[in-house]
């Protein structure tokens, strides 16, 4: 019934794709050039479909269509429109483009309440080191460290907002009305379950909790042909020893995940014992408990192995991020509409952070993911089916009726 529909959100995704930061691949960022071109594109096709759109001052494309009277509250669909370097094409930018797409089907029909598409400006933390810009000033939580926060150029969030034409004194302006009825996010998994149980959609029910931290081993540089074995204090050697305790501390934990995703030595010659290692460590699980229990075990750990090498040890922590329930009742709710699609019944946690976690801490928040074919996300081999985005707007349009039904009751 949605196979044209879905085959157009497909396309649309993949001519996004092509406004880029740089030429043959897909990279977005936090207000760069090329975010004014999805603006664009997408505030035509927001207009088409009956919405009003504008951009806030934090760079959130929005678009509001009405409901059945003045003052109806709204629910808030949306997804983030940059990206990782060298991106594929769904991650985030699918889930706003499905959410015009099922306003789209309404074809001019009011409902009880007044739909908000948001394309949030930023998620990834690519730019400015620091995730959700754009979800957390519709919960009004973006404050003056925030807009000081700088990238590697040493422009700060504040002055990439002016460039941009934007101004951040009106950033209050961005928070989201009183009383949203909720927000819904369309979502590629990103991962391999969904494909490995061959199923098309799953109901998210809870998004893992995760901490960032950077441990920085101190030793001392020396000449690589010199300096005896004995007599070293490698920094990269010891990070070294720390990242192998780092997976198999994950390995024998479950539900456990944990990263080591950046290295950073200094002086990085080949033939000169490094004297600096950081070393980031990304921790992720449902349940906090385990997580922060890990966080702790792991600098312990690492301390330990610094002490036994004779290095010095920093830990810094960059993030804390507690797991997030989606509201029982839109999960519920979004579980019958996925079945009255007939597709199978799946409920399932996420371990990537998204930008519901971020506005379920304000409103009530529900989540579907769409199978990724492979598991292959954040690559430019990152794809959908056709078949699994149509049945994913028809659940979202049963979603909706159900929605309105209850609040005709």
């Amino acid at each position: 019934m949605y196979a044209d529909v879905a085959r157009d959100v497909i396309g649309c995704c993949r001519s996004l794709a092509t406004f880029s930061d740089e030429p043959g691949f897909t990279t977005r960022t936090f207000l760069s050039d090329s975010m004014r071109r999805v603006h664009a594109d997408l505030s035509a096709r927001m207009t088409r479909a009956g919405m009003s759109a504008r951009v806030d001052a934090v760079g959130n494309l929005r678009g509001v269509y009405p409901g059945a009277s003045a003052g109806a509250r709204r629910l808030l669909i949306g997804s983030h429109l940059d990206t990782v370097p060298h991106a594929g094409a769904f991650d985030g930018v699918l889930g706003v483009v499905m959410g015009i797409a099922l306003v789209e089907t309404l074809h001019g029909r009011r409902l009880p309440f007044g739909i908000e598409v948001i394309g949030f400006s930023e998620e990834e933390g690519v730019r400015f080191g620091v995730p959700f810009i754009g979800s957390r000033a519709v919960i009004g939580e973006v404050d003056d460290a925030l807009l000081a926060a700088q990238d590697a150029r040493g422009i700060t969030v504040s002055q990439a907002i002016r460039n941009f034409g934007l101004d951040p004194g009106r950033i209050a302006d961005a928070r989201a009305d009183a009383s949203p009825l909720g927000f819904f996010e369309f979502h590629i998994e990103q991962g391999p379950v969904l494909d490995t149980r061959q199923l098309p959609l799953a109901v998210v029910d809870r998004i893992a909790g995760r901490s960032w931290a950077d441990a920085i081993f101190n030793g001392h540089p020396g000449h690589a042909g010199t300096t005896p074995m004995d007599g070293r204090r490698d920094a990269l050697a010891g990070a070294a020893e720390w990242i192998g305790r780092v997976e198999e501390h994950a390995r024998r934990t479950p539900g456990l995940v944990a990263t080591t995703g950046q290295i950073d030595v200094t002086p990085g010659a080949v033939n000169v014992i490094a004297g600096r290692c950081r070393v980031s460590v990304d921790v992720r699980h449902t349940d906090d408990d385990v997580r922060t229990a890990t966080v702790d075990r792991l600098r312990s750990l690492a301390h330990e192995i610094a002490a036994r090498r004779g290095l010095g040890i920093d830990w810094s922590p960059r993030l804390a991020q507690s797991a997030t329930a989606m509201d029982p009742s839109l999960v519920a709710m979004l579980t019958r509409a996925v079945e009255r699609t007939g597709a199978p019944r799946m409920i399932m946690s996420s371990g990537a952070g998204h930008d519901a976690m971020i506005l379920a801490a304000h409103m009530p928040a529900a989540m579907l993911f769409i199978r990724t074919p492979g598991g292959v996300s954040h690559h430019p081999d990152e794809s959908v089916a056709e078949g699994d985005v149509a049945i994913a707007l028809a659940a979202g349009v049963n979603f909706l009726d159900e929605l309105a039904g209850s609040i005709d009751g």
